[in-house]
């Protein structure tokens, strides 16, 4: 499909640069079937859940993976983007014409990375030489990796540690957060405990790949980035027994989402999965997994913007997004939710 269908208009000042407070006070943007559209507000989901749907978290937790430091007397930027070794992550890298392989770049607080090799996607090796782990040393020389539409616009702070954390956030390793999740308080699960709503949790370690712009003009010519999740046995059996009792799994977020269908068999039985995924969702595809979706608004042409179509149909989601728009919703990791119940 031609990637110009996906576009839309999005005035600047209805992306967010703040979350919503509470959490659970922001907007959520019902929409069933082919027309109907409600405007609600998450803390209403109980009352619009079913006894016995499952909803599907991930328990992914945002490093500090922005990097800013110098290789002699060159600023160098980098966002780690996966985990290789233990040592050794992929980045993207900012002003990388001024590494070669073996250089050592310094980091603050006495942290450094050798420059091991460039790949073929232009994102580098960086080796983290040392006894620490290298989440402590992240903890101590790394930033919030803020999206680029909000770090754009102001700079990173101490809120945005605790802002841009889900409260699943258990498994150290993601660059961007499962921003579906961030509006979830304990008073809003103890609510959908009561109205007989199950959750169960994966893990998705989300990479910065998930904001890499579409490059091509079709759809057939993009290379989705590969991220690292799983699903344990227990999890998959508990979920293919819910739907067989008649429970909706309504993935919240893209990331559990994509998981999700990653670990699916053509007989739409969810099976245990450890390892990469880069699976690309596209209208035309026929999910397997998952029965509804929780999510927030995305960026024109994006591979987010494509999975939403593909679930409720193009026209139908140009048409939900031009009601957000008009009824001044806020976009983006930081912006209001939809549930999209095709």
């Amino acid at each position: 499909m031609r990637v110009d269908l996906f576009d839309f208009d999005l005035p600047p000042e209805r992306i967010a640069l703040r979350p919503a407070r509470p959490r659970d006070s922001a907007r959520l943007l019902l929409a069933q079937g082919p027309s109907d559209l409600e405007d609600r507000i998450v803390s209403d989901l109980p009352a619009l859940l079913r006894s016995g749907d499952v909803l599907v978290f991930n328990d992914t937790r945002v490093i500090p993976a922005q990097l800013e430091g110098r290789r002699g007397e060159a600023r160098i930027g980098a966002t780690l983007h996966k985990r290789i070794d233990l040592r050794r992550w992929q980045a993207f890298v900012r002003n990388a014409k001024r590494l070669r392989p073996g250089d050592v770049i310094a980091f603050p607080a006495g942290v450094e990375a050798v420059a091991e090799a460039r790949g073929d996607d232009g994102s580098w090796t960086l080796y983290f030489p040392g006894d620490e782990p290298v989440e402590v040393l992240l903890e101590r020389a790394g930033t919030m990796p803020l999206p680029p539409y909000i770090a754009g616009k102001r700079a990173t702070d101490a809120q945005d540690r605790a802002d841009y954390q889900t409260m699943f956030a258990a498994r150290d390793g993601a660059v961007a957060a499962p921003t579906a999740a961030l509006h979830f308080t304990p008073d809003l699960i103890a609510a959908l405990d009561a109205a007989g709503v199950q959750r169960e949790t994966l893990t998705l370690h989300v990479g910065a790949g998930t904001f890499l712009p579409v490059k091509v003009d079709d759809t057939a010519e993009h290379r989705m980035h590969a991220e690292w999740g799983t699903i344990d046995a227990a999890t998959a059996d508990r979920l293919n027994a819910a739907r067989a009792a008649g429970g909706r799994i309504i993935a919240v977020g893209t990331t559990s989402l994509r998981l999700l269908e990653s670990a699916t068999g053509e007989n739409d039985v969810i099976r245990p999965f450890s390892g990469d995924t880069s699976i690309f969702i596209t209208p035309g595809y026929r999910f397997r997994a998952i029965d509804g979706l929780m999510t927030n608004f995305h960026l024109p042409k994006s591979t987010l913007f494509m999975l939403v179509s593909a679930l409720m149909g193009l026209e139908r989601m140009q048409a939900i997004y031009a009601h957000a728009i008009a009824g001044e919703y806020r976009f983006y990791s930081y912006g209001d939710s939809s549930l999209l119940l095709p």
